[in-house]
């Protein structure tokens, strides 16, 4: 039989059926209406796989599908059952959100949760995000990646990483194979390195850097500063609410839900971080739990108001890297046990065994831990710099 062309399929009239050869044929029913479909041998019998209406599917096309359906028949796959399943596959936005909506309720943060779905809503979603989950390939996420990889190299590593955590859980959940992230890697250029050379405000210049945010009084100003004396993370002191401080103890106990690791922290308040919260109290609003307010009413400052501090003061080293500064004044200006420092910087043991039969949080050295550094902070420890394990 010889092939069809495109003219001859589409002025057959005659019911019957066309072959096309290898099985293609082009069925035209006494109404008028045509279809394709293709005639293979499974499990030793002939059977005929509907491809599609011709209003639908082209002579081209017809011959595709067939292609594709003889090589599923070569693999072992009988192409309808294999039909079926892919009705079943979601695609890669679907199960991005499935995903999300399971992990989140591990998370506490809000907001972290709305940033990681709205990352691949803007970097990922647009170049693959309505292919099925199992047709998404290497070239697909190489290619999202690459817009942002040496602009935005921080926001692109995040982005592989949560593109790699939904094609896991693709994987787990059985719609498609394994996804080899490092073959995107190995097709990525290399990312500038960071030198951290302007990251973390060197531990000598922040008794300076404090005096100098004391120049002028704002809420940006107050939080960077409460940030320096207690060594807590952006997020944990622009979501501060009074009924979490006691003043008269001292004390500032950070809820697990705001906590990275989840638990519970206490940060003893050292006097000079006692002044910055009666400092902020002159400025609290009426009905507002927030200590350190935005200029919204009832809403906390963004992240990016104290990294302005920062640049307004022409500085630039970043706001996390205050809690690099105050871990290398402990390591180099005192004899203070890791441990303890590594307690006051709310970072969670690595090690299961050791985390399981830690029963203390070190609390009473790091009140003086933190006295110390205070004093240090205010300029005023020239004479004070050695603080031994046993004080």
């Amino acid at each position: 039989m010889g092939k069809l062309n495109p003219l001859q399929v589409r002025n057959l009239k005659e019911p019957g059926r066309y072959s096309d050869g290898d099985g293609l044929l082009l069925e035209v029913r006494p109404g008028g209406s045509k279809s394709w479909l293709v005639r293979l041998q499974s499990n030793g019998r002939r059977r005929d796989y509907g491809l599609g209406s011709f209003k639908d599917v082209s002579l081209n096309d017809a011959r595709e599908k067939a292609r594709e359906f003889r090589k599923q028949l070569r693999g072992g796959v009988d192409p309808l059952e294999a039909k079926r399943l892919s009705r079943e596959i979601p695609t890669f936005k679907a199960a991005a959100k499935a995903y999300h909506a399971e992990w989140k309720r591990q998370r506490r943060n809000v907001k972290h949760e709305a940033q990681w779905l709205s990352t691949l809503e803007t970097y990922a979603f647009p170049r693959f995000g309505d292919l099925r989950v199992d047709q998404v390939g290497t070239g697909h996420v190489r290619d999202a990646l690459a817009e942002i990889w040496l602009t935005k190299p921080e926001t692109a590593r995040r982005v592989r990483q949560r593109i790699g955590k939904v094609l896991d859980y693709a994987h787990g959940a059985g719609w498609r194979a394994a996804f080899v992230m490092a073959a995107v890697n190995g097709s990525l250029p290399e990312q500038p390195r960071k030198t951290g050379r302007f990251e973390a405000m060197p531990y000598e210049r922040v008794p300076e850097f404090l005096q100098s945010l004391k120049e002028r009084v704002s809420m940006g100003r107050l939080a960077l500063e409460a940030l320096i004396l207690t060594a807590v993370r952006s997020g944990e002191v622009r979501e501060a609410s009074w009924s979490e401080v006691d003043l008269e103890a001292a004390t500032w106990t950070i809820p697990a839900e705001r906590m990275k690791a989840g638990k519970m922290h206490t940060v003893p308040l050292s006097p000079a971080a006692l002044d910055v919260f009666e400092r902020a109290k002159a400025l609290r609003i009426e009905g507002s739990e927030l200590i350190f307010h935005g200029s919204k009413r009832g809403k906390p400052l963004s992240d990016m108001t104290l990294l302005k501090v920062l640049r307004d003061l022409k500085e630039p080293y970043t706001v996390h890297g205050f809690r690099s500064a105050f871990r290398d004044w402990v390591a180099e200006q005192t004899e203070v046990a890791g441990e303890v420092a590594e307690a006051a910087l709310a970072h969670a043991i690595p090690n299961k065994v050791e985390a399981a039969y830690k029963r203390t949080n070190f609390f009473e050295k790091r009140r003086k831990l933190m006295n110390f550094w205070g004093v240090y902070c205010e300029g005023r420890s020239n004479n004070v710099l050695r603080l031994h394990a046993k004080a």
